[in-house]
């Protein structure tokens, strides 16, 4: 008998890619790190999705996890430019691209930064809570460099309507912005699990209980945080009036007018001053003009101080003015002034955080080869360096002026030193009518939460509002209309764990971060030393 031994054929195996198939691969995750950045734009207000953080960091988790450094690096900037380019779009509507995309590219930096982090920390144990840490760290340093940071766009400024949002009573802005990237890092987690799980029926329980604790943990702590939240009147009520004047036209031109949108101010409160008298709305116990409501320093102009006068008188109450002081040496003033009827200006906070390119032109010289507009801002302001706090008809007012609602401790000062409600006052007009208004309006929210008060925005061309301390925004103008706000609210005094706390929490999450990479740095040494004894 003879036997047939037959041997199979191997395999004829798979083609290579060609090419373009190649470059669609390598393209795959690049294009993920911008849809995960333009997901975190659209979270955004004007639009009230705040829900789409959370896939957009599952989809920055994906695209950086894993990866080399640079590549790291590199996908994140991309993040960064998805993100902030949208966000960030109305800088550049009265100047042209070349501020905006020269901001965005800078911004965007700190973003490429987090997502190095990101990278090198994501083959860590617990990898979700070294990751958001590294993004609050990214946050932490673009809100303090260059010329004194730039914190808009922070995670948490996007939360406004969001489950997240008691969050920010108990550490801030950054333990809610930390709370919402970790629960998105969390959701990357549980899929990838539910993915693993599905290819190899195996449940790796310490990776899924790292994916649950992620989140359920920032929803959990929302949802305990709650009692932190409240409207409720401790020091009794106020009524506030907020006026919105309205400019003569939007744009950088706009102050060309200054002795019109100065009279827009004076009318409109001389118009609530008639309506008060005739009954139609309750009287204010003060009176809240925007920034750049006077540009033409009252203390030099004599027909300024005589119109100003006019109205204060006329309403009868305490007045905040917002002011552009001119010295006779030295730099201008954005400053809020104390108007009181029949004696005039009796107080002054001078804004402290003056914003580069548009307040000051750093480095002028420089910057003018680029773009020629930065002579519009012929003389530079100057920052104040005290904290402001009017006491208003027995209430203690906290002034935050326009963007240093961004910044953390320029509303914390305030609050810690004894303002019982907050009041922002803004000149939103060189914007337009852009998103830009509506994102600042977001801000003063979180911060209503955050430090548990009224907070007050009147603006020259709107949107002006008025918020509860849980948030709730109760009165709101329309964009370019006249309008006066009268409402009573509620005064407190009690400090939330936040403003007690300041800047530790954010001290903390940066510290996690870079143990994080400390951690990285240590098992990398340890695995070239094992390599290079055997």
């Amino acid at each position: 008998m003879s036997a047939t031994i037959t041997t199979a054929e191997p395999a004829p195996s798979a083609p290579a890619p060609g090419g373009g198939q190649r470059l669609l691969r390598r393209l795959v995750r690049p294009a993920g790190a911008v849809l995960s950045g333009v997901l975190l734009y659209a979270s955004f207000p004007p639009r009230t999705l705040w829900w789409l953080a959370l896939p957009g960091f599952a989809l920055f988790a994906w695209s950086v996890y894993g990866r080399r450094l640079r590549a790291g690096f590199g996908l994140g900037y991309l993040a960064g430019l998805g993100f902030l380019l949208p966000l960030l779009f109305w800088t550049g509507s009265e100047v042209g691209p070349v501020p905006w995309l020269g901001l965005v590219a800078l911004e965007a930096l700190f973003i490429g930064a987090a997502g190095l982090g990101v990278a090198a920390v994501s083959r860590l144990p617990g990898r979700p809570v070294w990751a958001a840490a590294m993004w609050i760290l990214g946050e932490a340093a673009r809100a303090r460099v260059p010329f004194g940071g730039f914190p808009w766009g922070k995670i948490a400024f996007g939360q406004a309507d969001g489950v997240f949002l008691p969050l920010a009573a108990v550490g801030g802005t950054p333990l809610l912005g930390f709370g919402v990237v970790l629960c998105g890092f969390g959701l990357y987690e549980a899929v990838h699990q539910a993915l693993v799980y599905r290819a190899t029926r195996r449940v790796p329980r310490a990776a899924v209980s790292v994916a649950a604790v992620a989140v359920l943990a920032p929803v959990a702590g929302a949802l305990a945080a709650l009692p932190l939240v409240s409207d409720a009147a401790e020091d009794g009520t106020a009524t506030v009036a907020a006026i919105q004047g309205n400019v003569p036209r939007a744009g950088l031109d706009f102050n060309s007018q200054r002795r019109a949108v100065l009279d827009n101010h004076v009318r409109r409160t001389e118009q609530l001053a008639a309506d008060v008298r005739a009954g139609k709305v309750a009287r204010p116990d003060f009176v809240l003009w925007p920034e750049n409501s006077s540009d033409l320093d009252p203390y030099r102009n004599a027909d300024a101080r005589a119109v100003i006068d006019r109205a204060v008188n006329a309403i009868g109450v305490p007045t905040v003015i917002g002011a552009v002081v001119a010295p006779d040496t030295g730099k201008l003033r954005n400053t809020l002034i104390r108007w009181e009827p029949g004696r005039g200006p009796t107080a002054t906070y001078d804004k402290r955080h003056v914003q580069p390119f548009g307040e000051y032109i750093p480095m002028r010289s420089v910057v003018r080869l680029f773009n020629s507009d930065v002579d519009r801002v012929q003389r530079d302001f100057g920052p104040g360096h005290k904290v402001g706090v009017f006491d208003l008809g027995g209430t203690k007012v906290g002034l935050a002026t326009c963007f240093e609602a961004a910044f953390d401790g320029a509303v914390r000062d305030p609050v810690a030193a004894g303002a019982e409600l907050i009041a922002v006052p803004s000149n939103n007009a060189t914007f337009d009518r852009s998103e830009m208004t509506y994102q600042q309006l977001a801000m003063s929210r979180v911060r209503a939460v955050e430090h548990s008060r009224s907070v007050v925005v009147p603006a020259t061309s709107g949107v002006s509002a008025i918020i509860r301390p849980d948030g709730t925004v109760v009165r709101q103008t329309e964009m370019f209309t006249p309008d006066a706000l009268v409402d009573k609210v509620p005064l407190r005094t009690s400090l939330t764990p936040a403003t007690r706390l300041g800047a530790l929490p954010e001290g903390l999450l940066a510290a996690v971060a870079v143990t994080g990479i400390g951690w990285v740095v240590v098992r990398t040494v340890s695995v070239r030393r094992r390599t290079a004894v055997g």
